[in-house]
């Protein structure tokens, strides 16, 4: 069965495919763990369409070294990658520039939630593909579930392993195909052990840790309920597309409606229940109907519904209708829903009163025979714990605010029958009776437009009785002489009273739909005036006038300083925000910042406070707090404001606000970000070159010094003061020509022109090495070496591993007493499922001052600035710049004060060579 399509919506799916024909097209090969083959299955796929004479092109793909995958890429042109210089070091990285000048029809880029090399164009490698998608590039990419950033922290507590490359779940969503990559997880752990999926050491520690059993079938069903969910999300879309208003029960789904009546909380319960018994997603829908104006009581319990079903694994929405169960009826088609839960209504007048119509379940029955119809009993003594609505000062507020509007909805029903009465009256013998029925009608239809459907009803029935005293014989009395005039005001009142119905109906359609214009309207002008702002302040000043405009309210930004403590962002000139500044509570901006929730008034969370805190939540993190006070001229206008701001599509657009704002600021963050990585990475180039050469123009005079230094203290001619004096100059200038060699090493391995010259080595070696070099530096000291006895050999560059030792050491020894000891320990650990070498040194001196821990590896940095010590504080830069280049990590030792200092650094053991042959 299919329904006639709505215009407005032809127009959006015209609109959305001819968007949709501009980009590329983005497919998922999804898995719910490394080593399934989603990179193999792109792969294969690659080939499959290669091989039809697409032209495909590989970007990024990861083999991890797997033999059968590498295999795959035979045949496919494979794009180079560009190398980018960070920490000292050359990193490969997707090159998104050459890959929009090739434009192919097809390109391969593998780990969709793979975070860039700081300083690329974007962050984040989806942020590359969807400027790639933007080109008209169809893109093949692989993602495993536990990125997917809604799953995070699911995955999180059932591995108890937390990842933090995420992507954001619009991506996912958005995506116009996904693939899942599935197979057994004994399947997969057969693979683990195979060395398939990791090498045979990282394979170990994976399978005590991620790659447990029970994990992998948890992560196997998140994903299959995960890709389920968009299947289900693209059938619906298919369905609406094409007008389909027959369901589609592929899968259990349950919408409960709820009332405003008290009493609902059982309701709300029992399909929270019948949900998790059937294993189905279920809905709470509330319908306002334009007939029906709910006093402030009954929208507040409206809201504490939806809270609570929200609470229970709901989905919760409010939605406008004309009627209950054509409404209830249309979002459980559209939602493809099969079940609808309704509560029992109640019996008396108000059943007498149904019975033309039929009940609520009677209605849906006869339109929604697809359907299923739960009718859930409510309780009998559901009135005994209301609340008197005295007890709200909401209600009070707004008790009083209906009571002056149905006053002047009376008065001007009085005033208008009144005067449409004596311009008859005058007009009397002129006039037909039928055209005084009109003149009377007018003013029915002129008062249900201004003051609704009660004064419209009074107007009504005041015209008639006006009409029959004035002007209907025996005039001056409501009695009817002649019969006929009986059916006359009969069918007066009657049309009155539909007009006015009517009038009052189509009023508040059009208030709602004004309501809701005003709302687009904002948010566009919100979105157009942020997108080209520049600065901070700009952006806050933008959201303080467009809240104010909206909602009524004043504005306090909060924003995060370097230590994440909120700190007020005073406006440049607003002197009308001093209400807010002076009921703002710092500690609760903190709180909400920390948590990322809403506290404040209207809120779970400290609802006494004076204003409702919201964080600004963008992409990455929180950006700030927005403190939301309400401002009126009287305390009941107030309180009716917040009640009103409580309503969930007034919350929703304030929490949209919200959003708009958080994404200005993160979008200028990050441009400040790009500004200041450019400007780090070109003054790091600038430096470099500058100190290159200068060591360059140094290096051979103070060569030909320490030579002419040597023969003068060789000269036996000269005397015993002469020769000191040049053994002195000969080893100032030998300190000088380390110092060179340092600076140019330091400038080459910036520049990342060192080849590393791997070679099997054992540490004791390379130890034994960087000792003899500092022999003379360690007379009187003793340096205890503690190597785990078969410490496997490492396969790294000897002269540049020897120069890490040397520095490490020689550190040791200018900042610990003299005479006291050294050591040097090493051993093997496993880390992050990989085994790997870890050594340490360590002395008895001062220890690193606390605040330098972070940034004692930077170049230039020294521990005390002002030292005799010599030293620029190349050392420990060039140690780090080395052990990076082995893919290896070093850091500083916490140690007490006081206690020395010890530094170490881990290197990867790779699979031990074949012993020699015999």
């Amino acid at each position: 069965m299919t329904t006639r399509p709505d215009p407005d919506d032809l127009l959006e799916r015209v609109m959305r495919d001819e968007e949709r024909q501009a980009r590329g097209r983005l497919k998922i090969f999804f898995g719910f763990s490394a080593g399934v083959g989603k990179t193999f299955a792109m792969l294969e796929a690659a080939q499959a369409l290669a091989a039809q004479g697409g032209d495909v092109v590989a970007g990024v793909v990861e083999t991890h070294g797997r033999a059968e995958t590498e295999a795959q890429l035979a045949g496919l042109v494979r794009l180079p990658m560009r190398m980018v210089a960070y920490r000292d070091r050359q990193l490969p990285e997707f090159d998104l520039d050459a890959a929009l000048e090739r434009k192919p029809g097809v390109i391969l880029v593998d780990e969709l939630a793979h975070s860039n090399v700081p300083g690329s164009r974007h962050a984040k490698r989806w942020q590359d593909i969807d400027e790639l998608l933007r080109a008209g590039i169809d893109v093949y990419t692989t993602l495993n579930v536990q990125h997917i950033e809604s799953l995070n922290d699911v995955v999180g507590q059932i591995t108890g392993i937390r990842v933090f490359e995420t992507v954001p779940d619009h991506v996912f969503d958005e995506a116009d195909d996904v693939m899942l990559v599935d197979i057994p997880p004994d399947e997969l752990l057969a693979r683990l052990q195979q060395g398939k999926v990791y090498l045979p050491q990282q394979a170990e520690k994976a399978g005590r840790n991620f790659f447990r059993k029970g994990n992998l079938i948890a992560l196997r069903e998140i994903a299959l309920r995960r890709t389920a969910d968009r299947v289900d999300a693209d059938m619906r879309q298919y369905r609406a597309d094409r007008s389909i208003a027959q369901l589609w029960q592929a899968r259990e789904r349950i919408v409960v409606a709820i009332g405003s009546g008290s009493g609902e909380e059982r309701l709300i319960r029992e399909a929270a229940r019948l949900a998790a018994k059937l294993q189905a997603q279920w809905l709470a829908v509330h319908v306002d109907l334009p007939g029906q104006r709910q006093a402030m009581e009954a929208r507040e319990r409206v809201v504490s519904y939806l809270k609570l079903a929200h609470s229970l694994g709901a989905e919760t929405a409010s939605i406008s209708g004309e009627e209950l169960g054509a409404a209830l009826l249309q979002f459980a088609r559209s939602r493809n829903a099969g079940k609808l839960v309704i509560g029992q209504e109640e019996g008396g007048l108000r059943r007498l009163l149904r019975w033309p119509r039929g009940t609520l379940a009677q209605r849906i029955a006869r339109s929604g025979g697809e359907i299923d119809l739960y009718t859930i009993a409510r309780s009998r003594a559901r009135h005994q714990h209301e609340p008197a609505s005295s007890d709200s000062a909401a209600s009070a507020a707004e008790a009083l605010l209906t009571r002056r509007r149905r006053t002047r909805g009376t008065l001007w029903a009085v005033a208008s029958c009144a005067i449409t009465t004596t311009l008859a009256f005058l007009l009397d013998g002129k006039l037909h009776p039928a055209n005084v029925i009109m003149l009377y009608l007018v003013g029915v239809m002129l008062v249900a437009m201004r003051y609704g459907r009660a004064a419209s009803a009074l107007v009504s029935v005041l015209s008639v009785l006006s009409f029959d005293f004035f002007f209907v014989d025996p005039r001056f009395s409501i009695t009817v002489s002649d019969a006929q005039y009986l059916l006359t005001l009969a069918v007066m009142l009657a049309v009155s009273l539909f007009i006015s119905s009517l009038t009052a109906r189509l009023r508040r359609q059009a208030s709602v739909a004004m309501q809701r214009e005003a709302r687009a309207a904002n948010l566009y002008m919100l979105g157009k005036e942020l997108s080209a702002l520049l600065t901070l302040d700009q952006i806050l000043e933008i959201g303080r006038r467009h809240l104010a405009a909206v909602f009524g309210a004043r504005i306090a930004f909060f924003l995060p300083d370097s230590a994440d403590q909120l700190r007020l962002a005073e406006p440049e000139q607003d002197s009308g925000a001093a209400h807010v500044f002076r009921n703002v509570d710092a500690g609760v901006a903190q709180w909400v910042y920390d948590n990322g929730q809403a506290a404040g008034k209207g809120t779970a969370t400290l609802p006494s406070a004076a204003a409702l805190y919201l964080p600004l939540t963008a992409t990455m993190r929180t950006r700030g707090v927005l403190a939301f006070a309400i401002e009126a001229p009287s305390e009941e206008e107030r309180q009716l404001a917040a009640a009103q701001l409580a309503l969930p599509e007034n919350r929703q657009m304030l929490e949209i606000f919200c959003s708009q704002i958080a994404m200005a600021i993160e979008r200028l963050h990050y441009a400040e970000v790009a500004q200041d990585a450019l400007v780090t990475m070109e003054s790091e180039r600038l430096r470099n070159s500058l100190l290159s050469a200068i060591s360059h123009d140094l290096r051979t005079p103070l060569t030909s010094l320490v030579g002419s230094a040597d023969v003068l203290a060789a000269n036996a001619r000269l005397d015993d003061d002469a020769r000191a004096m040049a053994r002195t100059i000969s080893e100032q200038s030998q300190k000088m020509v380390g110092l060179m060699n340092n600076l140019l090493d330091m400038a080459r391995l910036q520049a990342g022109v060192v080849t590393l010259n791997r070679q099997w080595n054992a540490l004791e070696e390379l130890a034994g090495s960087a000792l003899r070099l500092l022999a003379k530096a360690l007379e009187g000291r003793q340096v205890n070496t503690r190597i785990a006895p078969e410490l496997p050999l490492l396969r790294v560059d000897a002269v540049l591993l020897e120069r890490v030792l040397a520095n490490l050491v020689e550190n040791a020894i200018k900042y610990s007493p003299p005479g006291t000891p050294i050591g040097i320990s090493a051993h093997v650990e496993h880390g992050d499922g990989a085994p790997q070498v870890k050594v340490c040194v360590t002395d008895q001196g001062r220890g690193f001052p606390p605040t330098m821990t972070q940034h004692a590896f930077e170049k230039f940095t020294r521990g005390d600035n002002e030292s005799a010590t010599p030293g620029v504080g190349l050392g420990l830069a060039i140690c780090r710049a080395i052990i990076e280049a082995h893919q290896g990590r070093i850091w500083i030792a916490p140690q007490e004060a006081g206690q020395g200092a010890t530094v170490c650094f881990t290197l990867p053991v790779e699979t031990q060579p074949a012993p020699p042959e015999e």
